[in-house]
């Protein structure tokens, strides 16, 4: 018997939310395949501030993850991957993050459903996942929502295996 889907809202992350990522991204485990520590908080001021623009120009964006109390989680959404050197360059990598105490709980697939849906919605043909080789929790969340392993990679500054997940986006499906 499935469970039922736990209670997520997403929406454009507000100059708050900058803050609140900050803290529950500062956490080893989860920073574990980001650079080992959360960054500083100019990072996610300027993330939050690159995600509004990305939604009004697109329609989509890392959005912020609540739970069903109004609680930040973290982000979950789509942008255009940021990076010329390697990886889907020039298409839209879905992606997520939670804070520690969310995880196993389904958020993130849920989340990230809710993502495709309005990516789609969007006009968006075709999504990435980029995932560090020895993340299996996204990698599990990258096989719920049903992407293929597109290709493998080392990453250009760590150096670590990755592995870049597509699926397609056909229109009138959901």
């Amino acid at each position: 018997m499935n469970k039922p889907a736990p209670v997520v809202r997403l929406r454009v992350p507000t100059d708050e939310d900058a803050l609140a990522w900050h803290r529950v991204f500062d956490d080893p485990e989860v920073m574990e395949f980001h650079g080992g520590a959360a960054k500083e908080l100019s990072v996610y001021e300027e993330l939050t501030a690159r995600q509004r623009r990305h939604d009004a120009e697109r329609g989509f964006c890392l959005w912020t993850v609540l739970d069903g109390e109004g609680e930040v989680m973290g982000f979950t959404g789509a942008q255009p991957w940021p990076h010329e050197n390697f990886g889907p360059v020039g298409q839209i990598e879905i992606g997520w993050r939670l804070g520690r105490k969310y995880w196993g709980h389904g958020y993130v697939t849920a989340a990230a459903r809710m993502t495709l849906e309005r990516v789609r919605a969007a006009g968006v043909g075709e999504v990435f996942a980029m995932v560090d080789a020895g993340n299996a929790r996204s990698v599990a969340v990258t096989r719920r929502l049903g992407m293929e392993l597109h290709e493998t990679f080392m990453t250009p500054v760590s150096k670590r295996k990755g592995h870049c997940f597509r699926l397609d986006l056909p229109e009138g499906t959901g």
